[in-house]
């Protein structure tokens, strides 16, 4: 777990590594320890309200500094989902930093899904031979989902039929995320409560 202080600088080193895409950073941030443990993170760009870029790292394959600076220039340049970033938007985006727990494959009969996983607390991944699917865990809070919705979300995510989560075959994940945010461009960054909503 992460502190507030540590949160902070988080996002802070997310929006710096994004900014520096476009003009130059003179601020250094001093970064305790945690940032080189390695951990999974993903970092979310809004805009008025609405999703920008949204890209990450599920598994805790690199130390969490690299992985939020490389997740921060993908989400604002790379996400397929959007054209890239421009300079005039960066004061009006907010950025949310997700740091996750490793995720943990959900055993058993895959009808049991549903009572494996708690809205508010769970990420999922869906997998299914090359295909792969990831909802971070403020997602379905955000969406009003139950457990089933979420399950179908996900591997509809990944590009399966809704029902797949029914399937043998394919493998499901849960994982934890604690969330830092930005409640205004380049504003008050805070620890969000996921179970609360937004």
């Amino acid at each position: 777990m992460l502190s507030l202080e540590e949160g902070k600088k988080a996002v802070k080193l997310a929006r710096n590594s994004i900014e520096s895409e476009f003009r130059e950073i003179n601020q250094e941030i001093e970064l305790s320890p945690s940032f080189e443990n390695k951990r999974g993170v993903f970092v979310t760009i809004e805009k008025e309200g609405e999703l920008r870029g949204c890209i990450g790292r599920p598994y805790p394959n690199q130390i969490l500094k690299k992985g939020i600076i490389e997740a921060s220039k993908d989400s604002a340049l790379n996400d397929p989902r959007f054209p890239p970033l421009e300079e005039k938007e960066i004061d009006e985006i907010t950025i949310e930093v997700t740091v996750l727990t490793k995720p943990k494959k959900i055993g058993g009969d895959s009808r049991d899904r549903a009572q494996k996983i708690e809205i508010g607390k769970h990420g999922l991944i869906a997998s299914s031979d090359s295909r792969r699917g990831l909802l971070l865990p403020q997602v379905p809070v955000d969406n009003n989902w139950d457990e089933v919705e979420f399950l179908s979300q996900t591997a509809i995510k990944a590009g399966l039929q809704p029902d797949s989560w029914l399937d043998e075959e394919v493998d499901y994940f849960k994982f934890e995320g604690q969330v830092f945010s930005e409640k205004t461009p380049n504003g008050l960054i805070e620890e969000r409560e996921i179970d609360e909503g937004s």
